[in-house]
């Protein structure tokens, strides 16, 4: 691991470098405008690697939010009778933009956002994909013709848009949470209204402003950011308000709950991804230098703050010691923390000051249970005043630490000793969540019954990467429901109906 020097970092001299300046939005996107809060409240956005403020954006507030809501049902009954090839047309150019625009996005992203700028750019990519994704499934949303039992009888079903989808985004991908639920949601018909993190708003204006050149009319996506203090009541106006049909949150699972006893209330169709915890296993026939490889990338990606990342490495003891010392080889050498736009840095902040806290804790309390810190394990010394801290990998770990039941969300990486496979499959399974999981083998009879055993809804096998807009994505437990991305993703945003015909 090395450090970034971050002699020049300035958040708001890094706006002055965008090619668009127009990308940068400070207020509220409803009907197709831009307008402030009704209060004509704002609140402050800041970079967690610097602590600057560096701009300030519309608090709207649950009045705010109905007058969007209120836009995207009028926008509805005409967006639904679009052709899908129109719709298509239109995303395609969505599409097309975002791509053009894709460093300035990137920039915004690692403002507001942390991430190092090169994976700033690969989300932006990726939330991209989403939107051609969907553009191409727009096509596809065929229904059924049911041979009927009955003569004189004919039976069709036909797949048709939900209605206003509510949207509530997280702060981790400002950009591909939002394009992965919006794409799906236009395409199939739907109208949306988005409430993006109070941390990261700047990321879901700048896709409006492209939103609205690509010919996306007024109020088909709406945009209403929010500070702390009325996230509560907007996202209850989005969950409560029963013009809203469908609700599309990513985030924690105890917020996630939260908002599902909300929208059941007026029972709307829901899709939700939730928390995770990770299982990554390397068995005894692994290609260890692989796996570290892997482990690596999974682990600290915008480090360790994604919902996917690997929670808890479980080692074959013949193994342990070997692979415990490429994995901390590959951090020493790959891993530069620093400013996001700090040239080679790979490794930025944690994005929220109670995130730090809560991984100070987690250390503290695995220390307590016996953990042995091998590397990093404090705060860097850099020339900013940020919100950093060392990836850190912790040995010799019982299932006493807290991330044996808990998601960390952090750049803590323990890694635990097995001898037995069914002793191992079982502790990682005895958790709540089931989001994704990762194992290591060359065994081609173990792959098929390891995958089949792990109770998650993504298994990467010999790989660390799961992430395509081609897959569904999403969890079993309480992980969530539904599905995002895929053939699949389109389907949570359209209702079935039948019809029977006599003559």
């Amino acid at each position: 691991m090395s450090l970034a020097q971050n002699n020049k970092i300035v958040s708001t001299e890094e706006l002055s470098k965008l090619k668009d300046k127009s990308l940068f939005c400070s207020k509220a996107f409803i009907n197709g405008k831009w307008v402030d809060a009704a209060s004509g409240k704002t609140f402050k956005v800041s970079d967690p690697a610097t602590l600057e403020n560096f701009g300030s954006v519309a608090d709207l507030d649950a009045t705010d939010t109905r007058k969007a809501i209120d836009a995207a049902c009028k926008a509805f009954h005409s967006w639904k009778d679009t052709t899908t090839k129109e719709r298509a047309q239109v995303l395609r150019k969505w599409y097309n933009l975002i791509i053009e625009n894709k460093n300035d996005l990137a920039r915004i992203l690692t403002l507001e956002g942390g991430k190092a700028f090169a994976e700033a750019v690969a989300e932006v990519e990726y939330g991209a994909s989403f939107i051609e994704w969907f553009a191409e499934e727009a096509k596809r949303t065929y229904g059924d013709f049911v041979p009927s039992p009955i003569k004189n009888s004919r039976l069709i079903v036909w797949k048709q848009p939900v209605g206003v989808a509510g949207i509530i985004t997280p702060y981790n991908f400002p950009n591909a949470m939002i394009t992965r639920k919006v794409g799906a949601a236009l395409a199939a018909g739907c109208t949306v209204v988005v409430r993006p993190a109070h941390e990261t708003p700047y990321s879901a204006l700048a896709l409006c402003e492209l939103a609205q050149r690509a010919g996306i009319p007024p109020g088909v996506f709406n945009v209403v950011p929010c500070s702390s203090d009325h996230t509560s009541e907007v996202g209850g106006e989005l969950t409560k308000n029963p013009t809203i049909r469908k609700v599309s949150f990513t985030g924690s699972t105890s917020v996630g709950k939260m908002l599902m006893e909300q929208a059941s209330s007026t029972m709307k169709k829901v899709s939700f991804e939730l928390g995770g915890n990770a299982p990554f296993i390397v068995f005894d026939d692994a290609d260890l230098q692989t796996a570290a490889e892997q482990l690596l990338q999974c682990k600290f990606r915008h480090s360790g703050q994604t919902c996917v990342c690997a929670n808890r490495v479980y080692v074959h003891e013949t193994v342990y010691d070997e692979f415990v010392d490429k994995f901390v080889s590959l951090v020493k050498q790959k891993l530069k923390v620093g400013h996001g736009l700090d040239e080679g840095t790979t490794f930025g902040p944690i994005i929220t000051e109670r995130g730090l806290e809560k991984l100070e804790d987690h250390l503290k309390r695995s220390k307590e249970a016996g953990a042995k810190v091998v590397f990093g394990g404090k705060r860097p010394s850099l020339k900013i005043t940020g919100q950093f801290f060392e990836p850190t990998v912790m040995v010799d770990v019982s299932y006493d630490i807290p991330m044996s039941c808990e998601e960390t969300f952090s750049p803590l990486c323990p890694i635990y000793k097995f001898s037995d496979t069914q002793e191992m499959l079982k502790k990682a399974n005895d958790v709540t969540v089931g989001l994704a999981g990762y194992f290591f083998s060359r065994d081609i009879g173990r792959i098929f019954q390891v995958a089949e055993a792990l109770e998650v809804g993504l298994v990467g096998v010999n790989t660390g990467d799961i992430d395509s807009e081609i897959i569904p994505f999403g969890g079993v437990k309480e992980s969530g429901v539904g599905r995002e991305g895929s053939r699949y993703g389109i389907d949570e945003y359209l209702n079935l109906k039948t019809v029977k015909i006599d003559f």
